[in-house]
């Protein structure tokens, strides 16, 4: 950490830097720093402009362009934070952000109004009342540490966190999120390794965007955690000039796999300021997931998302295979466009009892949102009508006008 590339002067140590590119590279590093670590800057490819390395690490001036849809947070973690630092969207898991720090300042963070912001500094205070929060909530059964980066605290501060957090008897699982493995992979010990053992179930997300970023250091960290019996998942983003090809995800997959991470998200580059210029249009996107569905493994075939700003959490985005259905039949097209059509069965009635306790359970503990409010044959529900529908606003008005004559 205390060898990171944090000026223009020791970045200049590792590629050439024309004077004007300096001045951009200073502009851009006013507004967003700059960090990176000796170690990613060594795989820098220093005659190619387009190095897909370069391109998420060194600052650029295109940070500086403002778009019209650029928001400071458009994923609403803010709006969702009972407590700061912890953000509680999703019915049973939180994320708890133990740092804004990271040895390395992605170009293409979701959160740069908070990494490296000292003023927003995330202290023990913080942290004990995030885990009071969840320890209060006995619905939380799933708790992501994340940041910044986990990884940069002490093996010792790290494991005070996640021991307070384990004492918690409803939280099932712990995840941590990560991108030491990719930028500073020498931070993975066998003293880290040991205290993670010794709080399973522990999950990690590692953040791999290229096949470039796997290297023999890389691969042995990987091999650490995963001979630690420690499940590795990885989250990508698609970003426009550094991996928005579907043979680069491809071959990114299959060395994932190879070792030992199974490809989790695929995410759609974020409307946060500063990163315009690494979006891609969905249909990118669409487009690379019909290049991998069918065409290779499975379980080498993340899952494509937007996380939807304004806080409407992750959507998973998919080629349509479904292509129309009756009562009778379905009719679906496979990954080589061959149609084919499924027999529905008849008389169908679901099998599950009135008396199921697990659904039982579910009533008791969470109220049906969304379209499972249309499901649920003790709901009354036959419709769901958006806030501000003026026809309902219509149908309101003269049901009070009615009411007051």
């Amino acid at each position: 950490m205390k060898n990171r590339i944090q000026s223009i002067e020791e970045l200049a140590k590792y590629i050439d830097l024309p004077e004007e590119r300096k001045r951009y590279i200073g502009m851009a590093c006013d507004v967003f720093p700059m960090s990176i670590t000796p170690y990613y800057a060594s795989l820098i490819d220093k005659h190619d402009p387009r190095c897909p390395i370069r391109l998420q690490s060194i600052p650029d001036q295109q940070e500086l362009l403002k778009s019209s849809c650029d928001m400071d947070d458009p994923l609403q973690e803010d709006a969702d934070s009972p407590v700061p630092g912890l953000t509680h969207r999703y019915p049973d898991r939180v994320l708890l952000l133990v740092t804004n720090e990271c040895s390395m300042y992605c170009r293409h963070c979701t959160r740069k109004r908070k990494v490296g912001d000292n003023n927003g500094h995330i202290n023990e205070e913080d942290i004990a009342l995030g885990i009071e929060y969840i320890r209060a909530h006995p619905e939380i059964r799933d708790v992501l540490l994340s940041g910044g980066d986990p990884f940069i605290l002490s093996t010792s501060n790290l494991e005070r966190i996640i021991h307070r957090v384990r004492e918690i008897s409803h939280v099932q699982v712990i995840r941590i999120g990560t991108r030491t493995p990719v930028v500073m992979p020498q931070r993975i010990t066998d003293e880290l390794v040991h205290m993670l053992k010794k709080y399973h179930p522990i999950w990690i997300n590692t953040h791999f965007n290229h096949p470039r970023e796997f290297t023999p250091e890389a691969s042995r960290a990987l091999a650490k955690l995963t001979d630690a019996g420690i499940p590795l998942g990885n989250q990508t983003v698609l970003l426009r000039g550094v991996n928005d090809c579907p043979q680069i995800i491809k071959k990114l997959s299959h060395l994932l796999v190879k070792n030992r991470v199974r490809p989790y998200y695929l995410y759609q580059c974020d409307l946060s300021r500063g990163i315009e210029h690494f979006r891609t249009p969905v249909a990118k996107g669409i487009e690379i997931m019909e290049a991998l569905i069918g065409h290779t493994s499975g379980f080498a075939v993340p899952t494509f998302v937007v996380d939807a700003p304004g806080g409407g959490g992750k959507i998973p985005v998919l080629p349509n295979y479904q292509l129309s259905m009756t009562n009778t039949k379905t009719v679906l097209r496979n990954y080589e466009g061959v149609i084919c059509v499924y027999e529905e069965p008849q008389n169908y009635n679901t099998d599950c009892p009135s008396t199921c306790s697990l659904c039982k359970e579910r009533h008791v503990s969470n109220e049906s949102v969304g379209l499972q409010k249309l499901f649920d044959d003790d709901n009354n529900v036959v419709s769901l009508v958006p806030e501000g529908n003026r026809r309902k606003a219509r149908c309101q008005a003269r049901k009070e006008d009615a009411h007051a004559n």
